[in-house]
């Protein structure tokens, strides 16, 4: 296997194993991984407008996230608030149960953190992260980070 080659395995098998153990953690909490990327975005960024939060999110690049958000207010995990003023203009916030919920899903990441720290022990973070930045680079989903990165 030609090194390029394996590195694309294993970025692949790196974040389906996380997909994995996310959700695992996340059950619980009754949301996907998706869903939860997007209650802790609103968490951090409230309130938001559709094409905003999708500026933002990695696991919706390229798409609007209307489905997602669809089913979080279905599930009384957000809620849209039209403004007075035009009512064309709508934007997320989370409710009550959508930030205990975005709390849980934090725990879900601190755990998911941990796991991860366990296995990369004392290991410098920052050289696979400059390498990763520079393939991710010019992406949306690459973009989507860097624009959450910047304003955090």
């Amino acid at each position: 296997m030609e090194p390029i080659e394996e590195f694309r395995y294993l970025v692949l098998a790196v974040q389906r194993e996380g997909n994995r153990l996310f959700a695992a953690a996340l059950k619980p909490a009754g949301v996907t991984p998706s869903q939860a990327e997007v209650l802790r975005v609103l968490e951090a960024r409230e309130p938001l407008t559709l094409s905003a939060l999708g500026e933002l999110l990695v696991c919706e690049t390229g798409s609007s996230p209307s489905r997602l958000v669809d089913r979080l207010v279905a599930l009384g995990l957000v809620d849209r608030q039209v403004h007075r003023g035009d009512r064309r203009y709508v934007t997320l916030v989370l409710t009550r149960q959508g930030h205990e919920t975005a709390q849980a899903v934090a725990q879900a990441e601190r755990h998911l953190y941990h796991l991860l720290r366990l296995h990369i022990g004392d290991r410098p973070l920052e050289p696979a992260l400059e390498l990763l930045r520079l393939v991710a680079g010019g992406s949306p989903a690459g973009e989507a980070l860097a624009r959450r990165a910047e304003s955090a």
